[in-house]
């Protein structure tokens, strides 16, 4: 959304924003399911129980598709493997090892040309991610994969768990739904159109945790899915309260690692299960986690490949429009379970533990921690950029400009900055490469403050809890 859009959407009141909520979210709900939609669910569940040397046959027939097309329909790989052809060589484009690795500088500078030649992006759903180097890239998809992924991750999280289609769901999600500066609720929105309440990162100071924990109640939320620090945030204050009315069925985490301790408290607070999943827009790998507490892949998804070091390389099997083949999707994790049987009796692969994923988040000066800091960049000229919080007033961004970067480019990001963690000093600094961590990555997001630094903000924000709750609205 546009600063002008997302402007106009702030100054509606709040049962309008609801109504813009549901339009998009009926919108979504057409393009991701349609007449087939049981009948692609049957499949995926038939899939479920299918054997090691089923699986194995229906990878290689998909991968020689998959690789045949990109070589001789994608633009990008038809012009690779005719300038290697041109050197003089002749290995086989049908063998994955012999494709090269791809950046996702590669994408981010030229997403069409991964595009199919007999695709019609305007026909197509297009998604755009901040990635974890804060610049955008775009992906499309045809309403067929998006009709099938859906169907996957449907079956595979609330399907294994027995939820019907028509339970009431909260996302902790970061999307700005609300104007960050707003300290009133609602800090959500209700979309209707998929019995969603969708909850904003941006707001979860100390003071006005209970007020979400109120909204869920109000709303009759059954199951809940977000970000593990975020869902982390709810639990601690529904345990702190004593809060016994907001029994789930399970709870959904998604981009980033669940560690232990969060898991527990999370299942403790909501007196169900907590479940992993893993995922990116790229759409070329999927895993989710069953009852029996393994991480089981999405095979029709993609194609993982485990480097020596832990490095993630996906090929994508799913979506055969914009084909991504050996990307580098820039996590890491452990070694890919080969032929061991889960106690939950399907034949998924089982993955080992996802590692690498967790950014660094921005700590406001009333407690308040904003996630997935990355949509600032969106729509700017931009090639890398990197958020360093200096002090809890004093924001550094590094950014690596692309051609026609501006000042009016760098008032762009102070203004969208201050939109999301308040009022704070920000610098804007141009380099020209954002610096690497130790792993090899930009660190999205570094935080610079020491553990006490961050209790004594924590607590300050804390000092209001016994003000009078605001009522839900």
């Amino acid at each position: 959304m546009s600063s002008l859009l997302l402007t106009l959407y702030h100054r509606l009141p709040a049962p309008l924003r609801s109504a813009a909520a549901t339009l998009r979210g009926a919108y979504l709900d057409r393009c991701r399911h349609g007449a087939d939609s049981a009948q692609l669910a049957e499949e995926v569940r038939e899939r479920d129980r299918w054997t090691i040397a089923q699986w194995k046959t229906w990878r290689e027939e998909r991968l020689a598709y998959i690789l045949h097309r990109a070589a001789t329909r994608v633009p990008y790989y038809r012009r690779y493997w005719e300038a290697q052809r041109h050197r003089g060589n002749r290995a086989s484009w049908e063998t994955l090892a012999n494709w090269p690795l791809l950046e996702k500088e590669s994408v981010r500078l030229n997403p069409k040309a991964f595009l199919a030649d007999d695709c019609n992006p305007r026909r197509m759903f297009w998604e755009h991610t901040s990635g974890t180097t804060g610049t955008p890239l775009e992906t499309w998809r045809s309403r067929a994969t998006l009709g099938m992924h859906f169907a996957i991750k449907t079956v595979r999280t609330r399907g294994w768990d027995g939820i019907p289609d028509d339970a009431r769901w909260a996302r902790l999600g970061g999307q700005v739904v609300v104007p960050v500066q707003q300290r009133k609720p609602p800090f959500w929105v209700w979309n209707a159109a998929m019995r969603q309440l969708y909850l904003s990162t941006y707001h979860l100071a100390p003071d006005l945790v209970p007020c979400y924990l109120d909204a869920l109640a109000h709303y009759r939320v059954t199951y809940l899915a977000g970000y593990p620090s975020a869902l982390q945030t709810l639990a601690h204050e529904t345990v702190r309260l004593g809060r016994r009315d907001l029994r789930m069925t399970a709870v959904y985490a998604n981009a980033e690692p669940v560690q232990p301790e969060q898991r527990d408290l999370i299942a403790a607070a909501f007196g169900c299960p907590m479940r992993e999943s893993y995922g990116m827009t790229e759409g070329v790998a999927g895993a989710s986690e069953c009852p029996a507490g393994r991480l089981h892949q999405w095979p029709e998804v993609g194609l993982v490949e485990v480097q020596a070091d832990g490095e993630f390389v996906c090929t994508g099997l799913l979506n055969a429009d914009m084909l991504l083949i050996r990307y580098r999707v820039g996590d890491r994790g452990r070694v890919v379970q080969q032929g061991e049987v889960c106690p939950c009796g399907r034949s998924l692969p089982i993955m080992g533990a996802i590692d690498g994923r967790t950014q660094d988040m921005v700590l406001t000066r009333d407690g308040r921690q904003a996630m997935r800091m990355g949509t600032v960049f969106y729509g700017l000229p931009v090639r890398q950029s990197q958020i360093a919080q200096e002090r809890v007033d004093l924001l550094l961004v590094r950014v690596a400009p692309g051609p026609g970067f501006t000042s009016v480019h760098e008032q762009e990001i102070i203004d969208r900055l201050r939109e999301r963690v308040g009022d704070v000093r920000v610098t804007v600094e141009r380099v020209d490469q954002v610096p690497v961590s130790g792993n090899g990555k930009v660190r999205h997001v570094i935080s610079k403050l020491t553990p006490a630094e961050r209790a004594v903000v924590l607590a300050q924000g804390a000092s209001s809890l016994e003000l009078a709750r605001p009522s839900v609205s």
